[in-house]
C-alpha cells in the first residue's frame, strides 16, 4: 500500500468520525515517519467514553450505546442481552448493570460520538 492510500484511508476514517482529531494527527505522523503502529494495550480511559444512547434505545439505552463502542449492531446486542436473560437471567442481571452504572449520552442528536467517544 502507499503512503497516499494509507493517507486517504486515514482522512475518509477522520471524516466518517471513526478517529477523533488527535488519533487522526497521531496516524497521520506515523505514517509520515515510517514508524510502525505502538503494541501498547488500550488505554482504560476508552472504557470511560462507553455511554448509552439517547436515539436508540429500547429501554436504558444500552445496547444502542454498546453499538458505536463494539462495532456490533444494537440488533445485536438486544438478542445477546435476551439469550442470556433466558439462559439463567445473567443477561437481564447484566443489562440492569449497565443501564445503573453507565451515564446516558449527553451529545444533542445527529452528533453522536465515535468508537471511542473522544469529542
Amino acid at each position: 500500500m502507499s503512503l497516499s492510500d494509507e493517507l486517504d484511508k486515514l482522512d475518509e476514517l477522520h471524516r466518517r468520525g471513526a478517529l477523533s482529531g488527535d488519533e487522526f494527527a497521531r496516524a497521520k505522523a506515523r505514517v509520515l515517519n515510517g514508524t510502525a503502529p505502538s503494541t501498547q494495550r488500550p488505554r482504560p480511559a476508552a472504557i470511560n467514553a462507553l455511554r448509552r444512547s439517547r436515539d436508540d434505545a429500547w429501554l436504558g439505552g444500552v445496547c444502542g450505546g454498546l453499538e458505536p463502542f463494539t462495532g456490533l449492531a444494537a440488533w445485536v446486542w438486544r438478542l445477546l442481552f435476551v439469550a442470556l436473560a433466558l439462559c439463567g437471567g445473567t443477561g437481564a442481571v447484566v443489562y440492569l448493570l449497565l443501564w445503573i452504572f453507565v451515564p446516558r449520552d449527553d451529545a444533542p442528536a445527529g452528533i453522536g460520538r465515535d468508537a471511542l467517544g473522544a469529542r
